[in-house]
């Protein structure tokens, strides 16, 4: 049971708890990936984290099945579509174009449509503490994305038109994502009482992003058919083993506990504060690859993220959620 004083910080909270989770998700992936291959990773990834939210929906309700209408399962399905399948691709398209870290960049305006998309579909307005708080969380965000890599780091050869555009295309794909997943929660047509839970919400979103991927486990088993089958080394076994327990534990992580925490952000914030707070994750980040891959952080790094952290404090202030 949650107290009574801090029901206003828990849509914040949800928000940079989800930050903090997909923080440890990235490391996660891209250690499975390195095993396993990106498109086994994130095929496996959405799979596992609907084996995960089908079995927690049916402690918390007793069911299977979720109760919901056909327009609720409508905008969660979009949401899906809208922001697992599309986006996803729009973003990993972009990195390819002009990289990851220009990509990224571009893609913190996700919380300015969050928050346009709010007003115009939810009528949702925010104070003038909340956009504050939004203006310096992205900049610091951005400035921490933005700083020049090191020496040695691979350079992308740049299609920079299109690459903008993708990552526009990814943020926007971002933020109608979850604003068609607060839709089928049921803001802005139900009244709070008939709200399904977020667990619900995404246990269904989910569903429909493992239909997506359907064809893309066709498409791995047909060609591992075709493939000529020879034993794996020891080593090769072993590699392979460490991608399935990496891709395992990010599921968990990510999509079932970061995906979760950000519909409840959403479900209990306006849009574009939730949008904000679950868009904390390169700042969060930087800790970790200081513990664990022994990388130096900048001073404009560290600064960027005490930026971040000054905006994220305002977002907690009650009459701005």
């Amino acid at each position: 049971m949650i107290p009574a004083w801090f029901d206003p910080y828990v849509g914040p909270a949800a928000g940079v708890g989800a930050s903090v989770l997909w923080s440890f998700t990235t490391l996660l992936f891209t250690a499975a990936g390195r095993r396993l291959g990106a498109t086994l990773v994130n095929a496996l990834r959405i799979v596992f984290a609907l084996v995960w939210l089908g079995l927690t929906h049916r402690l918390l309700t007793g069911d299977w099945v979720p109760a919901a209408s056909t327009r609720q399962v409508g905008y969660l399905a979009l949401s899906g579509f809208v922001g697992l399948s599309v986006g996803d691709w729009a973003l990993f398209a972009s990195f390819v174009s002009i990289g990851p870290r220009l990509a990224s960049l571009i893609c913190t305006t996700s919380p300015i449509f969050a928050a346009v998309f709010g007003w115009l579909v939810l009528r949702e307005s925010l104070s003038g503490v909340a956009w504050l708080g939004m203006v310096l969380t992205i900049a610091g965000v951005a400035w921490v994305v933005a700083e020049r890599p090191g020496p040695g780091t691979p350079t992308v050869r740049s299609n920079r038109a299109r690459g903008v555009f993708l990552a526009l295309v990814a943020a926007a794909c971002q933020a109608a994502g979850y604003l068609l997943s607060k839709q089928g929660i049921g803001h802005g047509w139900l009244p709070r009482e008939e709200h399904m839970p977020p667990q619900t919400a995404t246990f269904i979103r989910m569903f429909f992003a493992a239909l997506f991927v359907i064809p893309v486990f066709v498409w791995l088993a047909a060609r591992a058919r075709g493939s000529i089958r020879r034993p794996l080394a020891p080593a090769e076994l072993h590699t392979r083993r460490l991608g399935y327990f990496f891709t395992f534990c990010g599921s968990l992580v990510g999509p079932f506990l970061g995906v979760w925490m950000s519909l409840v952000a959403s479900d209990r914030a306006k849009l574009g504060v939730a949008q904000t707070l679950i868009s904390l994750t390169p700042v969060f980040i930087l800790p970790l690859v200081m513990w664990i891959h022994h990388e130096r952080v900048s001073v404009r790094a560290a600064l960027g993220a005490l930026v971040a952290v000054a905006g994220t404090a305002l977002l907690f202030l009650p009459e701005s959620g």
